[in-house]
């Protein structure tokens, strides 16, 4: 009967150190579970990212931004930045834009959205343009 004790007592110490260990183990590299529509969100803003730079990539998009001095490699950076939700407002705004006009309402839309982060001292494109901190 004491045998049994001793036994039971070093397995109990055993199963002690394995479950604190596995709970320390465990707290430690839990994921966070990722629900469906954050992975679609996901998907359908690098969706809109690649509409967009396969649409710089067109010869009179090009023409129109060395035109108005505006660095596509910079663009592109700014494009690569946009979150989802800037990306889906800006897609719906070129979807409800007349067919003729998409690409100059492209730009335009681009150079506000440049002007405006200027004004608020994210970036600085325009020399023109001043901080309003």
């Amino acid at each position: 009967m004491q045998s049994i004790r001793v036994y039971l007592r070093q397995i109990s110490l055993f199963m002690i150190l394995a479950m604190a260990l596995a709970t320390t183990w465990s707290s430690t590299t839990v994921a966070g579970v990722v629900g469906t529509g954050e992975v679609l969100s996901e998907q359908r803003a690098e969706v809109d990212r690649q509409s967009l730079m396969s649409m710089l990539e067109r010869q009179d998009v090009k023409e129109a931004l060395s035109t108005m001095g505006v660095d596509q490699s910079e663009l592109e950076n700014r494009i690569q930045s946009l979150t989802p939700s800037e990306l889906a407002d800006f897609n719906n705004q070129l979807a409800e834009a007349p067919v003729g006009q998409d690409v100059v309402g492209v730009i335009v839309l681009f150079l506000l959205v440049f002007i405006i982060t200027d004004m608020l001292c994210a970036t600085n494109i325009f020399s023109f343009v001043n901080c309003i901190r």
